[in-house]
């Protein structure tokens, strides 16, 4: 069995505007195994935000192959590969996209009611999610009840529930103070502990530091791709 979690060979992906054809990937090679914990980085038009919706099956290619823990995602129907995106992948965002009427345990629970899960075991799974993020005291407490930092815990534990290949994070610390956002690395670091594939799209170096490996990307190409041998690591 192939240790690769993401394999995607020679991906372009061409946007038109107007009269032009802007290349907002361009034969793009990436495998990235399991239990790696990877930053994207790049300036803004590098290609980035494009990387992160194909990897993340929320966009399509125009050319090459992607295949996703075995499957190959790449010419896929909107409706199968939305089936593929809540089972494989948990999206943790920068605005942490959470339902304002729903409380955390419901926000949790989300994507197990897309993969047809019975209420009962709909919320074990979102009550031991919120647990992994020491998170239970605030169960039942909607959005606008919790702190920042408490919000991107449930958003955290939203993406842990359905036990996906990959954890997708873009931009996770930017809208959190510094003492928050170290807080929210702490808990990526814990999770990659776990055994989780982690890939955290930012522009920060800071954020970057802690991830095991950095790939840069510019003008839609991978610039660089390196290891961090010296991750910034919280006792």
């Amino acid at each position: 069995m192939s240790n690769a979690v993401i394999k995607i060979h020679d991906i372009k992906k061409i946007y038109k505007v107007g009269n032009q054809e802007v290349r907002a990937l361009d034969g793009v090679d990436l495998t990235i195994n399991r239990n790696e914990y990877v930053a994207i980085m790049g300036p803004s038009g590098s290609g980035k935000s494009t990387m992160m919706n194909i990897l993340g099956c929320l966009d399509s290619p125009s050319d090459g192959s992607y295949v996703l823990n075995g499957i190959d995602v790449s010419q896929m129907a909107d409706n199968d590969l939305a089936e593929v995106r809540n089972k494989e992948i948990g999206f943790i965002f920068q605005s942490f996209n959470l339902l304002p009427r729903y409380s955390a345990l419901e926000n949790v629970a989300l994507p197990l009611i897309y993969s047809g899960e019975p209420k009962s075991v709909r919320d074990m799974r979102a009550e031991q999610a919120l647990l992994s993020v020491d998170l239970t005291d605030r169960m039942h407490h909607k959005p606008n009840e919790l702190s920042g930092g408490q919000r991107q815990r449930v958003a955290v534990a939203r993406a842990l529930v359905n036990s996906p290949s990959i954890i997708l994070a873009d931009e996770p610390t930017g809208n959190l103070d510094s003492k928050t956002s170290i807080d929210i690395m702490k808990l990526f670091e814990k999770i990659h502990n776990k055994g989780n594939t982690i890939i955290v799209v930012t522009h920060e170096e800071d954020i970057a530091r802690h991830a095991h490996r950095i790939i840069r990307l510019r003008d839609g190409k991978i610039e660089s791709d390196e290891r961090n041998t010296n991750p910034v690591v919280h006792s």
